[in-house]
């Protein structure tokens, strides 16, 4: 199924200017094509869905840092707060905790959930945690060096930020896989 993505702006690469009025259409896990919205909505709109959101469509966010967020660090269950806090756990207070394969697989779900909901669409490895190599892997986040520009062809792997800065909507290989509220 096609699927346009209408925002207010379209930036093609991470560190280039949005095109106000552009929009995004997604085929499968690619994209399918980039432009002025009226446009692509003449040419697909009759077979495509059309979304609307309210920011600037990004190649998203990268993490550099992504083996060590999710292999040195426990993300606790919102049911341990009480016990554990809410921030991610690292050193001595790691230790402690007695991590098995269960606990860093929940662990480093958790912590991928929080990148996407940060606009991440791309992160860094080498994972050598197996169950952290596996959450990442099932997300759907690239290990790579960086986003990739939006174009034709490409994976369609971007992030819809508002002016503030807060991200609206993760996609991954035209998956919707976090929606702000």
């Amino acid at each position: 199924m096609l699927t346009i993505h209408r925002v207010r702006g379209v930036r093609r690469a991470p560190d280039g200017a949005a095109d106000p009025g552009h929009a995004v259409v997604v085929s499968g896990d690619r994209i399918e094509a980039v432009g002025p919205y009226e446009e692509l909505y003449e040419r697909y709109g009759d077979r495509a869905r059309v979304r609307d959101w309210n920011g600037v469509l990004t190649p998203g966010r990268h993490e550099p840092d992504g083996a060590a967020l999710l292999e040195t660090a426990y993300h606790p269950d919102p049911r341990e707060a009480g016990e554990l806090g809410t921030a991610p756990l690292t050193g001595d207070a790691l230790t402690a905790l007695g991590m098995t394969e269960t606990r860093w697989g929940a662990s480093a779900r958790r912590g991928v959930q929080r990148l996407l909901a940060t606009g991440t669409t791309s992160i860094s490895g080498p994972f050598t945690h197996p169950a952290v190599r596996t959450a990442v892997t099932r997300s759907g986040l690239r290990d790579r060096p960086g986003p990739q520009a939006l174009a034709p062809g490409a994976h369609a792997d971007f992030a819809v930020f508002t002016e503030d800065g807060r991200c609206v909507v993760t996609v991954l290989g035209g998956r919707l896989v976090y929606r702000g509220r």
